[in-house]
């Protein structure tokens, strides 16, 4: 199976908002449904193959994972982009993975995320760089991650998939270490999941694998021996990793991930006035290493999906 750059095509994912950031990080974070679409078609238009969506509440910007508030925002963006559309069934490590996968179970999206394992979740850092907040919550959100394991349990994972699987949806599996990889295989040896599999590993978040060059390439060493031929690699560098692990993946056959909900800069001291932005800039980096964005009919072709008229929204 040829994949990402093998193939010389690159899938594009683009995290519109997330559960990480807060509304006093940045001003261009999107919070209310018109935000979160209107970034969303915007990152279609820069170039984004897939979007990856959670939901806010509009008054406050905190993490919302009800159904009512995706589908504020699901039907004007399927009307106005041909992205693959990927729900999140992460939500917030605050909530029961029964609040996380209602959405997905919903709306029966073409591709939802699969956290891969338990970890430690650790945001507090960024206390250090705020000392006052708009809302009440947002403090108390960073706080609370010092204490914090974002619970992933084999059960949940079996949860997830029992839920969503029958509906055609497929996963992108988020690996933020190396025993997640194994947890994936685990699945895939009992038959739970099949390929190709949409392996996105994460670098640079507190509790899981580090952003050195030699993490995100032991991850990708660790994912050939486990899974062959059978899988699509993406990356997610978290904060000011985010484009050098891009152009490193992208230059040795990856996938790459960015947007809103995994760094609000655009560069060095630089905010990224929209998720547009940083989609426009590694597609800069993808098209200077000879390589093309693959569509999102291509990515529907790479990844197995469903196609967009089987969806529920």
């Amino acid at each position: 199976m040829k994949t990402g750059s093998d193939s010389g095509k690159v899938i594009i994912s683009c995290a519109i908002t997330g559960a990480i950031h807060t509304p006093t990080m940045s001003p261009y974070l999107p919070v209310t449904p018109d935000e979160i679409a209107g970034q969303a078609i915007g990152a279609a238009g820069a170039g984004a193959t897939i979007l990856h969506l959670h939901a806010r509440d509009p008054e406050t910007g905190r993490p919302d994972q009800t159904p009512e508030g995706f589908a504020a925002f699901l039907p004007r963006i399927r009307a106005e982009t041909d992205a693959v559309i990927n729900i999140t069934t992460g939500g917030s490590p605050y909530m029961t993975v029964a609040e996380r996968v209602a959405p997905a179970a919903t709306f029966q999206p073409e591709l939802a995320s699969l956290n891969m394992g338990s970890m430690n979740f650790a945001i507090f850092p960024l206390l250090n760089k705020y000392k006052d907040f708009r809302f009440d919550w947002e403090k108390e959100h960073l706080e609370g991650s010092r204490d914090l394991v974002f619970r992933n349990s084999f059960k949940d994972i079996e949860y997830v998939l029992d839920t969503c699987y029958g509906n055609g949806t497929r996963f992108e599996f988020e690996c933020y270490d190396t025993s997640h990889l194994y947890n994936l295989a685990h699945f895939a040896d009992r038959g739970l999941v099949r390929p190709p599999f949409f392996v996105q590993t994460i670098f640079g978040l507190l509790g899981g694998i580090g952003p050195h060059p030699e993490d995100v390439m032991h991850m990708k060493r660790t994912a050939d021996r486990l899974f062959g031929a059978d899988f699509i690699w993406s990356v997610l560098g978290a904060g000011s990793n985010q484009f050098r692990i891009a152009a490193q993946a992208a230059a040795q056959g990856g996938n790459v991930r960015v947007g809103l909900e995994d760094s609000i800069w655009a560069g060095k001291g630089e905010l990224a006035v929209s998720n547009a932005v940083q989609v426009t800039k590694v597609r800069q980096i993808i098209e200077g290493l000879g390589l093309q964005v693959a569509t999102p009919d291509e990515a529907r072709g790479m990844l197995g999906l469903k196609g967009a008229d089987a969806v529920a929204f």
